[in-house]
């Protein structure tokens, strides 16, 4: 346990976000390998970033400056996102009540 930890503290002084590595134990009781991959594969582009080796996976990025205008702000205060949910063409007409249950109907399928 003691090498993997000292991998650990090795990778973020290397460069790599603590929040991308795993846990000590993730590897060392083998559970949770999905962490331990993302953690390699975070340590992969952390290399290529300094140029020592070829990365594996995305390439991460650097900045993404953005620069809007005035006119170009206020137009997006006006605009309600999808994520805030939309009542367009919802109603509640023919639901049932609380603690009903739903009415079945049984219909004769043989013809």
């Amino acid at each position: 346990m003691e090498n993997i930890g000292n991998f650990l503290a090795a990778c973020e002084r290397y460069g790599v976000a603590k929040k991308d590595l795993f846990q000590t134990v993730d590897l060392y009781d083998n559970q949770n390998m999905a962490q331990v991959v993302n953690g390699i594969i975070a340590l992969s582009r952390a290399a290529a970033k300094l140029g020592d080796a070829q990365g594996m996976g995305p390439n991460e990025a650097n900045e993404n400056e953005r620069e809007f205008t005035d006119e170009q702000l206020k137009a997006g205060q006006n605009v309600i996102g999808l994520q805030m949910g939309s009542n367009k063409g919802s109603s509640q007409s023919g639901s049932t009540p609380y603690g009903l249950g739903r009415q079945i109907e049984k219909t004769n399928l043989s013809t």
